[in-house]
């Protein structure tokens, strides 16, 4: 680890948390340099939904590879930018009655944001959006105004503006967030100014696996189109199956103006964002937003085959078996061990348990990696420890990730206990 530690900048997170050097990946499980194996409920935060090496993938990739595909093409046409096109229109737009053209942004989840913020400006003429608290929509400037966290906000080192922060659902009990923001736009006398757009995530990966209830995602959408406010939905972390369905707000029946997507949408790890615009605000000029890495033919391919899995409703089904066991496990954890101050939250596999008490879910998640399970923590004071399976983990490797953070909530709160 000294190679890490000498030559790698200090900005390096992950590795501080996982602290051994892996060399190989499959399914659902990764090893080290010294044969050490780990369960993986962290899934490379959201991008390896279908978990590592996914065989088909793999072999169409390197087909492709060995074939001499183009690898770089910017966004010229190619054979693979042509199937993905075709196939995620009649598997994932057709069958849900969705409509949008697709604009390939560039490669990361900041990329789609930040086109989705450009975009939505262009076309209202209108400069502030609304996003909400304890968001996170990314690291570059534009990305990082909308997001919540305060020490990601001051790596900024200038002032984040033209947007206006406000309580998401369930961040105050007293009034409901939406009559709230709704009375800040009536309001003459507010000084908010009618934004651009709204952009919310249906669940806050990073900022504490909290879920928006269906009521209020509707209420927004609502509250978008009496202003004429663009809705944008952030589907990075929470879209691709992880809630349970490919999109994650499709049980609130809304249709958002733009989509984006990003993080598992290639199935294979491979960096890939696509921004879904509604056709009468596809007002962009050829090149007005571009990227040399835009349409990763690479992430293409293997894309295309990872949506044979929204060809029927198979995994839809074993997410939804997965997660009632999962969530059951939690409920259970936390009646268990009444330590913990604990609560569930989350949907789908996207699901986590908040600690009431400062610093122990930080402590859970270094014991589990001990014991042979990667899991990370979340919130803006990482009081959350968030379990992000792969979608396509069997039952025995479910169970056995499982079985770990019991055994290592039940050792952490042991040891706490003699602290005192």
């Amino acid at each position: 680890m000294k190679i890490f530690e000498n030559l790698e900048s200090e900005v390096r997170s992950y590795v501080r948390n996982f602290p051994t050097i892996f060399t190989k990946t499959k399914g659902y499980k990764m090893w080290d340099k010294e044969g050490n194996e780990y369960i993986d409920f962290f899934s490379g935060a959201g991008a390896l939904n279908y978990g590592h090496n996914n065989e088909k993938m793999k072999l169409a990739l390197v087909d492709y590879i060995m074939n001499d595909g183009i690898t770089h093409s910017l966004d010229m046409a190619s054979t693979a930018k042509a199937k993905f096109l075709t196939t995620f229109n009649e598997v994932i737009l057709e069958p849900r009655n969705m409509d949008y053209k697709m604009m390939f942004p560039g490669p990361t989840g900041t990329n789609t944001v930040e086109s989705a913020l450009k975009l939505a400006r262009k076309v209202t003429g209108r400069t502030d959006i609304i996003s909400f608290t304890n968001g996170f929509h990314g690291m570059t400037i534009g990305s990082l105004s909308i997001t919540g966290n305060a020490m990601k906000r001051k790596g900024a080192g200038i002032p984040l503006q033209n947007v206006v922060t406000m309580p998401f659902d369930n961040y105050i009990d007293e009034q409901s967030s939406v009559d709230y923001i709704e009375r800040f736009l009536e309001d003459n006398g507010s000084g908010v100014e009618i934004p651009a757009a709204m952009i919310f995530e249906t669940v806050q990966g990073e900022g504490g696996i909290n879920a928006a209830s269906f009521e209020w995602m509707k209420k927004i959408e609502a509250l978008c189109k009496r202003w004429g406010i663009l809705l944008i939905v952030d589907e990075v972390q929470a879209g691709v199956g992880r809630t349970g369905t490919f999109f994650s707000f499709e049980p609130a029946g809304i249709k958002p103006d733009i989509i984006c997507l990003s993080k598992s949408l290639s199935g294979y790890g491979l960096p890939f964002a696509v921004t879904l615009i509604q056709p009468d605000i596809d007002k962009f000029a050829p090149g007005e937003h571009n990227g040399t890495f835009r349409g990763n033919n690479h992430a293409l391919v293997t894309a295309t085959v990872a949506l044979d899995y929204w060809k029927d409703d198979q995994l839809e089904q074993n997410i939804k078996a997965k997660s009632a066991k999962t969530h059951a496990f939690l409920h259970d954890l936390i009646e268990k061990y009444p330590e913990l101050q604990g609560e569930v939250r989350g949907r789908g596999l996207m699901v986590g348990v908040a600690c009431g008490i400062e610093g122990l879910a930080s402590k859970i998640a270094a014991q589990t990696f001990e014991y042979g399970l990667i899991m990370e923590t979340a919130g803006p004071n990482d009081e959350v420890f968030k379990l992000f399976p792969a979608l396509t983990i069997d039952n025995e490797g479910l169970e056995t990730g499982l079985a770990i953070i019991e055994k290592s909530v039940e050792h952490v709160l042991a040891q706490e206990t003699q602290l005192v």
